[in-house]
C-alpha cells in the first residue's frame, strides 16, 4: 500500500467563519476583530483558490466541490474529518464532535468522485457513535502509515480510544496510542487532533515530541517510527501553533512528492529542518492566515486524500 497519493479532495467555503461549536476544545482559533463574516469567507475562498491553483501546477489531481449554504457548515473546508478513502475501495465515515460538522456528511460527494471514475465497494459508517457521545475525527485524529499499517492517535473528546481500535480492526492497522497535550494560560490540555502535532511521509516524520509528556509513550511513538525507518523531524510546541505540525505529501507530476504546507508554518522552520525535510520532498508552501486563524486548522486538513481504485 502506498503512503502518498496524487488525487485529493477540497471543499471550496461558501460561509467560511469561526465555528463557536469546535472552539471549546480547538484553542488555535481565533476571532478576527473588525472583519464581518462576509469578508472573512471572502479572504478564505481567496486562500483556498490559491492553494488549490499552485496544487494543480505541480500536477496534483484536486476535485473541489463547493459547499452549499444550507444547512449552515461554517469548517466545511476541513473535509478529512468526516471521511477518508482507502486503496480497497473502502470508504469510512466518521463520527464528529460539533453537531453542526455532522451535516458536512454528504453522499453527493461520492457521486462526484464516482463520475470522475473511482470505484467505491463499501462504506464503513462510524456515525452511530455519536449518539453516545463517542467521536473520531478521521485523519485529524488518526495518523495512518498506510505502508507499514499502522495508525498513530494522540486521545483527544475528539479522538475515543475504543472507536480507534474498532477503525484498526476494520482496517488492518497496528494502533499507535497515545496523549498529547499543548500549553493553553499556563496548563497542559489535551490536543484535539493528531494531525496537529504530527505528520508522515513515505520516508520521514514530522513531530513534536515533546506534546507527549508521558516518557515511556513519548519513547514508544519515536521507537514505531525509527522501527520503520523513517526520519524523523522534531518540531517545537511553538512551530506547532504555527501550524507545522499540519502538512500532508502529496504526489505531483511524474510521481515527484511534494509536502504541502502554509507560509506560516514554512515560515516558522528553521534552515536545518527545511534541509532535513528537503533530502526527501519538494516544500509547497501557500497563505492560509485567515483560514488557520478562524478554522484552527490549516493545509493537511484541507485535503481529503482519495486512495480508491481507478476504473480504466
Amino acid at each position: 500500500m502506498k503512503q502518498t497519493t496524487n488525487s485529493i479532495l477540497m471543499i471550496r467555503p461558501v460561509a467560511f467563519r469561526m465555528n463557536e461549536q469546535t472552539a471549546v476544545n480547538n484553542y488555535y482559533q481565533k476571532i478576527l476583530d473588525g472583519l464581518s463574516p462576509k469578508t472573512v469567507n471572502a479572504k478564505a475562498q481567496a486562500e483556498f483558490d490559491a492553494f488549490v491553483a499552485k496544487l494543480r501546477a505541480v500536477g496534483v489531481d484536486v476535485t473541489v466541490v463547493e459547499d452549499t449554504l444550507d444547512p449552515d457548515t461554517p469548517d466545511s473546508i476541513f473535509p478529512n474529518n468526516w471521511i477518508s478513502f482507502h486503496g480497497n475501495g473502502d470508504v469510512a465515515l466518521y463520527p464528529m464532535f460539533a453537531k453542526n460538522r455532522r451535516v458536512e456528511r454528504r453522499e453527493d460527494i461520492l457521486d462526484v468522485l464516482e463520475d470522475k471514475g473511482f470505484i467505491i465497494n463499501e462504506i464503513m459508517d462510524y456515525t452511530s457513535a455519536e449518539e453516545d457521545g463517542y467521536f473520531l475525527e478521521g485523519t485529524g485524529s488518526l495518523l495512518l502509515d498506510r505502508e507499514n499499517d499502522k495508525a498513530y492517535c494522540a486521545l483527544s473528546p475528539r479522538a475515543d480510544e475504543e472507536l480507534m481500535i474498532e477503525f484498526c480492526e476494520d482496517f488492518e492497522y497496528t494502533p499507535v496510542i497515545f496523549e498529547a497535550f499543548q500549553t493553553v494560560n499556563g496548563e497542559r490540555k489535551l490536543i484535539y487532533h493528531t494531525n496537529v502535532m504530527m505528520a508522515l511521509g513515505a520516508t520521514y516524520a514530522v513531530i513534536c515530541a515533546d506534546c507527549i509528556d508521558d516518557k515511556k509513550e513519548r519513547k514508544m511513538v519515536l521507537d514505531s517510527l525509527r522501527g520503520d525507518e523513517k526520519e524523523i523531524v522534531l518540531i517545537t510546541e511553538d512551530q506547532v501553533n504555527n501550524f507545522a505540525g499540519n502538512m500532508l505529501e502529496v504526489k505531483g507530476a511524474n510521481d515527484r512528492r511534494y509536502l504541502v504546507m502554509s507560509d506560516s508554518a514554512f515560515k516558522s522552520l528553521t534552515k536545518k529542518q527545511i534541509a532535513q525535510l528537503e533530502e526527501h520532498v519538494t516544500i509547497l508552501h501557500s497563505s492560509l492566515d485567515t483560514i488557520e486563524a478562524c478554522g484552527g486548522g490549516s493545509a493537511r486538513c484541507m485535503m481529503a486524500e482519495i486512495f480508491l481504485p481507478k476504473s480504466n
